[in-house]
This record gives C-alpha cells, structure tokens and sequence, in this order.
C-alpha cells in the first residue's frame, strides 16, 4: 500500500519522531509504515490522516 507521508511530512518540516511523538507511536513504526513495510492499524491510519488534515483514502493507495 502506497502513502503520502514522508511528502506531507517534508512538506511540513517533520521527522519521522515528530510525527510519532504527535500520534504516540515509534519513530520505526513511522519509517515501516512510510516505506510500506507495516500497513498501519485504522486507529493509526485515521490519527494519521487526521494530523495531516486529509481522508484515509486522500492519505493511503492501494496502487503498487
């Protein structure tokens, strides 16, 4: 599953442990999860999409 945030988080400055810290998770959880090695769980997907203000769906691709 493809995803947006490592582009949202550059686009607003944020590491990986900033974004994290803001959704109570690891920073290695971030990192699986930005380069598709962990499909998160939908409570994290939604504090995700919500901390960036965006739709699960606006966030997440199930494009290869």
């Amino acid at each position: 599953m493809k995803n947006r945030i490592a582009e949202l988080r550059s686009d607003r400055a944020w590491t990986q442990a900033d974004v994290a810290l803001r959704l109570g998770v690891s920073r290695q959880t971030i990192n699986a999860i930005e380069t598709g090695k962990f499909h998160p769980s939908l409570p994290v997907a939604f504090r995700l999409a919500r901390l960036f203000e965006l739709t699960v769906d606006e966030l997440f691709s199930d494009e290869q």
